[in-house]
């Protein structure tokens, strides 16, 4: 997963009013680092239309819809931390993780993210991450482990 992530798609300081700007701020990150084209923004808030994707523990995962690949230039992450949090329908998010995936790319890394998402610990570590740093070093595989 570290090779998806780089240090310029990190924001740690974001606000958003709604998960619907949340969205567009998480998005437009990879739109800024080149992976997805500005359309591709649009197709995650449909993708949030039909199906939430808050994951727990603070974080969301917004990913475009399936029709939406043909906008992905290349395999991305980003990460936005709104430290004033976010109401996602009703769930409090601190983290957006946006995935930017070719083909079926995607359920891999959002799998990745899950194991990541479901120790306490480690989600707790993440929300509080206090630089880009920080973020990369706790989504670095562990020893042995390889995550592509």
């Amino acid at each position: 997963m570290a090779e998806l992530l780089t240090a310029d798609a990190i924001r740690l300081e974001a606000a958003a009013a709604s998960a619907e700007d949340a969205i567009r701020v998480t998005g437009g990150v990879l739109v800024e680092v080149g992976a997805v084209a500005e359309s591709y923004v649009d197709a995650m808030l449909a993708r949030e239309q039909s199906v939430s994707t808050y994951m727990g523990e603070g974080f969301a995962i917004p990913h475009g819809t399936v029709e939406s690949k043909d906008t992905v230039q290349r395999n991305a992450l980003s990460f936005v931390r709104f430290p004033d949090g976010v109401d996602w329908n009703g769930h409090d998010v601190r983290v957006a993780i946006g995935i930017a995936a070719v083909g079926d790319d995607h359920i891999g890394i959002l799998s990745k993210l899950a194991m990541i998402l479901v120790d306490p610990d480690q989600a707790k570590q993440l929300r509080e991450a206090s630089d880009a740093d920080a973020v990369l070093a706790l989504l670095q595989p562990s020893e042995g482990e390889e995550i592509s």
